[in-house]
């Protein structure tokens, strides 16, 4: 009777004890469990974030809140040169608005109609149109619905029809600034790459004859608001014959006059601080060529010792200025880390002028729309930036991250290249 007792006792004790099977469910439920509020809270945090960095983008202006709509530039690996350029660009409100007004082109027909295109080298050239991709990636910034915009499209173009700037080491933004205006000439005059946009010029343009200003073939929107024109004159000093000719730039590159290329901040005591206008006049003042410049005299028939001086002869409606601060040495390529002054507004370009009394004068009134800074040494390293105002606050774009910033921060930058407006082209901005 015990041992049945007993046995009773062990089977009410079995039944009341969890099965392993039970303890391996359970534990899974609580990992479960676990594993979902660990989610929840992670998406909780990421939510967090974003509407910090929504509110971020937030500021105040006369009392109320208003959102800054810029966009910044991912960058696709030491694409900071290309993506500063792009910035500034796109704040030079004439340029940018007609490339945004440009009708979509389709470079897919049938059932590939809409698919994204990634450009590769193994592709023809009817495959790529660089207006049509800077065009989108122009129309990406400014809406403020992302916190950057990717031109992963624009950069394999330009590493299909430039083959200068493949690969992802640093580059020069000035020889790129130059090369995509070049190219985007080239291929709104329809002469390039197989896409033919002169038509939407045409329509699209109001442009007059005295704002043209031809630089290999007939004008753009690019030679329209960038091109100026020099007048280069070369005496001989040997009988005085005078020659002159015009030239076409779409940028001025300026050096910086030696006796300040010690002299690498504002505050430094050492001399007068240079100022743009020292650049400026060092560009335009009267040159003796040295003896590897000799001038071929037409009079003397052979190459004479003569002088140079640079006139402008037009000036353009976006002026644009390059410091030129890379120089060639023996054995390497150095940076002239120079502080150069510049005017924020009111440039006054009256003085360089061939025929100054033929110009209003407001025409020769410039006001700073962007400025692209280098930091660093060297030209194959470092890091470039840019400023740009927009609808009157200043604005810092460092590839993804852009920021709002004060006009002291502008003006103490180590200006790289200069973007000037046209005051009266700004004014009248919208009869381009």
């Amino acid at each position: 009777m015990n041992i049945f007792l007993a046995v009773i006792a062990v089977m009410i004790l079995w039944l009341m004890t969890p099965s392993w099977d039970w303890y391996r469910k359970s534990e899974n439920t609580c990992r479960t469990w676990k594993t979902q509020a660990f989610t929840a809270d992670r998406h909780r945090k990421r939510k967090l974030l974003e509407n910090s960095s929504l509110n971020s983008k937030l500021l105040k202006v006369n009392g109320s809140t208003t959102a800054i709509c810029a966009t910044g530039l991912r960058n696709l690996g030491n694409t900071c040169f290309m993506n500063a350029i792009l910035q500034s660009l796109s704040n030079i409100e004439q340029f940018c608005c007609y490339f945004k007004e440009l009708p979509a082109v389709e470079l897919r027909n049938g059932k590939t109609a809409g698919r994204r295109t990634y450009h590769t080298r193994s592709q023809g050239d009817n495959n790529v149109s660089l207006v049509e991709e800077f065009r989108k990636t122009l129309c990406a910034l400014w809406q403020g619905s992302q916190t950057a915009f990717s031109p992963e499209s624009l950069f394999y173009v330009v590493w299909k029809i430039m083959p200068n700037f493949r690969g992802y080491q640093q580059q020069d933004a000035h020889e790129f600034m130059r090369y995509l205006l070049d190219h985007l000439h080239l291929e709104l005059q329809g002469g390039f790459n197989g896409v033919s946009c002169s038509p939407i010029l045409q329509e699209n343009s109001t442009l007059s004859a005295s704002n043209k200003c031809c630089i290999n073939g007939a004008s753009t929107v690019v030679t329209a608001i960038f091109g100026g024109i020099l007048q280069n004159e070369v005496n001989c000093l040997i009988c005085g014959t005078e020659s002159r000719k015009f030239d076409p730039f779409l940028d001025l590159s300026l050096d910086i006059p030696s006796q300040f290329r010690n002299k690498r901040s504002k505050n430094q005591e050492n001399g007068p601080v240079c100022s743009l206008r020292d650049c400026l006049r060092s560009f335009t003042d009267l040159e003796e060529l040295d003896e590897t410049e000799l001038y071929m005299c037409h009079k003397c028939k052979k190459k004479q010792k003569s002088t140079k001086k640079f006139w402008i002869q037009k000036l353009p409606k976006v002026l644009c200025l390059h410091l030129k601060r890379f120089h060639w040495t023996a054995y390497l390529r150095n940076k002239v880390d120079t502080y150069v002054e510049f005017p924020l507004r009111g440039l006054d370009m009256k003085c360089y002028l061939l025929e100054p009394e033929n110009s209003g004068p407001e025409n020769c009134l410039y006001d700073l729309a962007a400025v692209v800074v280098h930091h660093g040494s060297g030209v194959g390293s470092g890091h470039y930036t840019a400023y740009a105002t927009h609808e009157g606050r200043w604005f810092h774009f460092n590839d993804s991250t852009v920021t709002l910033t004060e006009e002291d921060t502008v003006v103490k930058a180590k200006a790289y290249i200069l973007f000037y407006v046209e005051r009266q082209a700004r004014a009248g901005a919208d009869k381009l």
